[in-house]
């Protein structure tokens, strides 16, 4: 049974999203990733370094404009890839919100991520073991560790209300959302910079993946090899990016006449306590009812969910199964990772940027490589091309990672007059 406490809600300081920044397989930024994503294009390539050879899976899906080209010499030098997302990202919703003028205690920053700089940690052991520890870098520890993202955006904005880092497997950037949603309720900010950030296409992650029999190994035709909900899938590809938000007061948004997109109306947290790898629909179920509860919002007015959906045999049909038990059949279903591939930690974030945007625009993408429909999947699926001109007054996004972790987040549109206008 669920607690007792979470019987009513409470009276709820609104949260809008008054920014968003972004650099993914599709795109350098968040406008160029969404038009991308529209289109139907794929993120995912074939490997062409010689390390990728004997791997099982020689695909992955990685950014379409690095990083380096944004940031300064010196930035990129001692920053891990992870944390040179976080700061493209950051600056550009910061830059999308309007800069807001808050009080640098009063501004936080929460940044999630699965596996932080590994990258570069693995980098930097083949240094130590092939030249001695005197080549190894002075930068290694603070590019490795995993809340080094957080903090190089808390000291690029001056944000002195906290720097949070959940870790969290592949609802890290999910969380962190949440975590900015309850910074925000709680009256402990006003304005925090949340999402999360992943960078771990390299040889141990690829080889380790492939000995779990996780990854596809459609490596004749990396464009298809992604297919979430489709009768053929046969794992996921691994992929890189970040995605990160400005989430504001809205009553502080509204007097300064912020431009806002939507709003963070709920979250829901479970944990399956099971098993370390396999989900558990229950714990899905949980944790999408909870959203609804939080946000007040029955589940008839979610009109999508953009679905975890990674494209594994076992997976796909089970949150299928903790869709419809939690929210129904009625919702239209996106699943992004057939284009990006799965980000990891960032693929929460991903998928709150996909929700934001779909609420502006009323659209959505298509599921990519979805040629045959699992017949055990009874939603409706999004196929063919991008559902446009909808009404959604609520998008519900999930995300579940390793170690029984579940999150859901219920994005609600801008209807309401006082909401203020929507973003352009």
């Amino acid at each position: 049974m669920e607690n007792a406490q979470h019987s009513a809600v409470p009276q709820r300081t609104d949260v809008l999203v008054t920014g968003v920044g972004a650099t993914t397989p599709l795109g350098g930024d968040a406008p160029s990733t969404w038009r991308t994503m529209l289109d139907g294009a794929s993120g995912v390539a074939a490997l062409a370094e010689d390390w990728a050879a004997p791997l099982p899976a020689r695909i992955a899906a990685r950014l379409a404009v690095e990083p380096t080209e944004a940031l300064s010499r010196v930035e990129a030098r001692r920053l891990d890839r992870c944390e040179q997302m976080a700061l493209v990202s950051a600056r550009e919703a910061w830059a999308d919100a309007g800069r807001p003028e808050v009080d640098p205690e009063r501004l936080a920053v929460v940044v999630g991520t699965g596996t932080g700089g590994v990258t570069s940690l693995l980098a930097q052991d083949d240094v130590l073991e092939e030249r001695g520890p005197r080549r190894v870098s002075p930068h290694t520890v603070t590019m490795m560790m995993a809340n080094g993202p957080a903090a190089w955006v808390s000291i690029d904005l001056g944000a002195k209300g906290g720097a949070r880092t959940p870790v969290s497997a592949c609802s890290s950037g999910a969380e962190a959302l949440a975590m900015g949603l309850d910074l925000i309720r709680l009256g402990r900010a006003d304005v925090v910079v949340a999402g999360g950030v992943e960078a771990c296409v390299a040889p141990l992650p690829l080889a380790a993946f492939g000995q779990m029999t996780a990854l596809s190994t459609r490596n004749d035709d990396p464009a298809a090899a992604s297919r979430p909900f489709d009768a053929g899938r046969d794992g996921f590809v691994l992929g890189e990016g970040g995605a990160l938000f400005v989430l504001e007061r809205a009553d502080l948004a509204r007097a300064r006449g912020a431009r806002a997109y939507a709003a963070l109306a709920g979250a829901g947290i479970t944990s399956n306590a099971a098993h370390i790898t396999a989900s558990d629909t229950d714990g899905q179920v949980r944790a999408m009812r909870l959203a609804l509860r939080d946000a007040g919002l029955a589940p008839d007015r979610i009109g999508l969910v953009h679905a975890h959906a990674t494209a594994t045999p076992s997976g796909d049909p089970e949150e299928a199964e903790a869709i419809a038990a939690a929210v129904g059949t009625h919702p239209a279903v996106a699943a992004i990772k057939s284009q990006t591939g799965h980000l990891l930690g960032a693929s929460g974030a991903l998928a709150a940027l996909a929700s934001v945007l779909g609420l502006r625009d009323g659209a959505a993408p298509a599921i990519r490589n979805l040629d045959e429909p699992d017949p055990a999947v009874k939603l409706d699926l999004i196929r063919g091309v991008a559902r446009t001109g909808a009404d959604w007054q609520a998008v519900l996004a999930n995300s579940f990672g390793f170690g029984g972790h579940n999150v859901s987040l219920v994005f609600r549109g801008l209807g309401d007059p006082g909401d203020g206008p929507r973003g352009s």
